[in-house]
């Protein structure tokens, strides 16, 4: 069996902020967890400037380059505390000291003495608004808020805040706060459930741009008037959704991102006009070993583009991986570009592959398999209606493709959580160690996943939970098609809502599954419900169904009422911190399977939660899953 701690050893770095004099500070964990550290240019050494045991989740220059703020947890508990960094001397002071609240951050004030940020320091359920000043230490509660909220950032004139209340994940308001009076004007009503994310203010902080399905089945960059509250399209991703956005209102810079079926292009420029941007496409991944065609930035990139993040100095800091690049730091300055008209890109922080050449990791192909049902409105008449295709990313080891009638691989159908997320080509070290072991790796995007429009993320809610499950087994039956696939070894794999979709398959198509394994599954959607997070429950149930409305729905569904259907050994992960999904979900599927005799095999870690933060624990999760394998399957 493969050593797989090298594959783990590929570094990240991510969380790109640019300072007013152009150094870089950013999220790297080369040290196990991601800590800060900061450089002075493009893969000069950097310095790291925390050392915790724990994670730190977001870095911030302060306007004025001489502070940086981050977050922390503890045990990965998701309860983050704030803090505050001092660039030159080095020296740390922990700014809220309240480890039963959860603390969002929301921005330095343009004059870089105060910070905002949501917290649910009144209410585990709900989360309120406050702005500290840094020199004194002093909180001010300006708005009380319901629910999960999240404070996105200052007006130019530092005057009010722009707040987002999720109330799903496809349906969010928007609102400004004055921060002197605490007045709160709802600037997004609407009906039904309508998608603003990444809300930013406008030059002057006459209107409020942010992406949108408002006006479209997919997200696009709108303009909300301030004045008459009209909402217009500034920038449609076509048959596509724009799904990342960054303004720099002082200067009108614009930053976007389109999902072209998984895979990004990103685009700079400006505001030409209230409602009009002039933007050209950016090489977000150049190649320093060969020469390419720069007027064709899209064909070359063949990855995806993570974050956004303008400089005060005008360049634009992006995050990017690609299954053969891990994640790296670039720096695109707008006002250099070449004879097609493309800025220039600088790889400004190349992570370490950690022990493997990442040129021989191998790139999924994306295909389209039919499900069981059909989309009416493409066709003239129901009868001549086509089947839904789901998409799908499917790798298979070096030098074998589907078709080969000469080989028996083992597939590892590998979901993704959410359910409102997209598995993408990025850079994933495990996909490869799989594939190196001799496994196929197929990661379906069924119905519910987002990236596909409005009406394909809602295939899934409430009462067509268990439509996606049937997506899985379509899956399986493309896989029993193709000749090279051993269709006795095939595995079920996800995390999260994965975990669910794990424990449902392997329930509802026994017969399908040679072994599977879960991360921070759900097995009872009532006590999950029950025991989450006070400020995901409401958030949670308009996707998944209320406890009060749709009790009897939620028992149905539950993988362990059906536990007795499972005849293939199942591995489970979980943390004990978790709060999003409750550590009692994998102990009550242990359990019930332990008493039936079907072999099952528990790894839970007393200092993680919701996510694997630590390198060591990472390691060791995935050994004992290669080893659990290479047992059952």
């Amino acid at each position: 069996m493969t050593d797989v701690r090298p594959y783990l050893n590929a570094r990240r770095t991510v969380s790109p902020s640019l300072s007013p004099d152009g150094r870089l500070a950013f999220l790297s964990d080369v040290t196990g967890t991601t800590q800060v550290w900061t450089t002075d240019g493009p893969k000069r050494w950097p310095e790291q400037r925390t050392y915790y045991d724990e994670r730190v989740s977001f870095v911030e220059w302060s306007p004025d380059g001489d502070h940086v703020a981050f977050g922390k947890d503890s045990g990965a508990d998701e309860h983050d505390q704030l803090f505050v960094l001092d660039h030159d001397t080095g020296g740390i002071e922990q700014v809220t000291d309240r480890p039963d609240a959860i603390h969002g951050w929301g921005g330095w004030h343009p004059d870089g003495g105060t910070i905002a940020f949501a917290a649910n320091r009144r209410d585990s359920a709900n989360f309120d608004v406050h702005v500290m000043d840094i020199d004194t230490g002093t909180v001010e509660l300006v708005s009380k808020g319901e629910g999960r909220i999240t404070v996105e950032g200052w007006s130019p004139s530092g005057e009010r805040l722009l707040v987002r209340t999720a109330h799903a994940s496809s349906d969010d308001d928007l609102f400004v706060i004055d921060t002197d009076s605490g007045d709160r004007r709802h600037i997004t009503p609407h009906d039904g459930t309508v998608r603003y994310q990444y809300p930013a203010f406008g030059p002057r902080g006459a209107g409020v741009y942010c992406l949108s399905d408002v006006n479209s089945d997919t997200k696009e960059l709108v303009r909300i008037d301030l004045d008459t509250l009209d909402v217009e399209t500034v920038e449609s991703g076509g048959h596509w959704s724009v799904d990342g956005f960054q303004l720099q209102a002082e200067t009108g810079q614009i930053a976007l991102t389109r999902n072209v079926d998984g895979y990004s292009e990103c685009h700079v420029g400006r505001l030409a006009a209230a409602t009009e941007v002039a933007t050209v496409e950016v090489d977000f991944l150049p190649d320093e070993d060969s020469e390419k065609d720069s007027s064709s930035p899209a064909e070359s990139n063949g990855g995806v583009v993570h974050e956004l993040a303008f400089g005060p100095d005008g360049r634009l800091a992006l995050t990017a991986s690609a299954p053969t690049c891990n994640p790296s730091i670039f720096v695109v300055d707008p006002e250099a570009v070449d004879e097609h008209g493309t800025p220039e890109t600088t790889w400004w922080t190349k992570p370490s592959a950690g022990g493997v050449d990442l040129s021989t990791f191998d790139t999924p192909e994306l295909i389209r398999y039919e499900t069981f049902d059909t989309v009416p409105s493409t066709a003239d008449s129901e009868e001549n209606a086509p089947r839904r295709g789901i998409p799908a990313y499917v790798t298979f080891p070096d030098g074998i493709t589907p078709e080969d009638e000469d080989v028996s691989v083992p597939v590892i159908v590998d979901i993704h959580g959410g359910p409102h997320a997209q598995r993408r080509p990025f850079f994933r070290p495990i996909r490869q160690y799989f594939l190196d072991q001799g496994y196929a790796v197929f990661e379906p995007n069924v119905r519910g996943s987002s990236g596909y429009g409005r009406e394909y993320a809602a295939l899934d809610d409430v009462e067509k939970r268990m439509d996606s499950v049937r997506d899985i087994a379509a899956a399986v039956e493309w896989l029993h098609d193709q000749p090279a696939v051993d269709s006795d070894a095939i595995v079920a794999y996800g995390r999260s809502y994965g975990g669910f979709m794990v424990l449902a398959a392997i329930t509802e198509y026994p017969e399908l599954w040679t072994a599977a394994v879960e991360f921070v599954g759900i097995a009872n959607w009532v006590t999950f419900l029950e025991n989450t997070g006070d400020w995901r429950r409401s958030h949670r149930e308009a996707e998944y169904g209320s406890l009060t409305d749709d009790r009897e729905l939620l028992e149905a569904i539950s993988p362990i009422h059906s536990v007795d259907a499972i005849d293939c050994p199942l591995f489970i992960q979980h943390g004990a911190n978790d709060p999003r999904v409750p550590v009692d979900e994998a102990e009550q599927i242990a359990d019930a399977l332990e008493a039936r005799d079907v072999p099952v095999e528990t790894c839970i870690f007393e200092d993680e939660g919701h996510h694997t933060t630590k390198l060591e624990n990472r390691i060791e999760q995935f050994e004992r899953i290669a080893a659990f394998l290479e047992e059952y399957v």
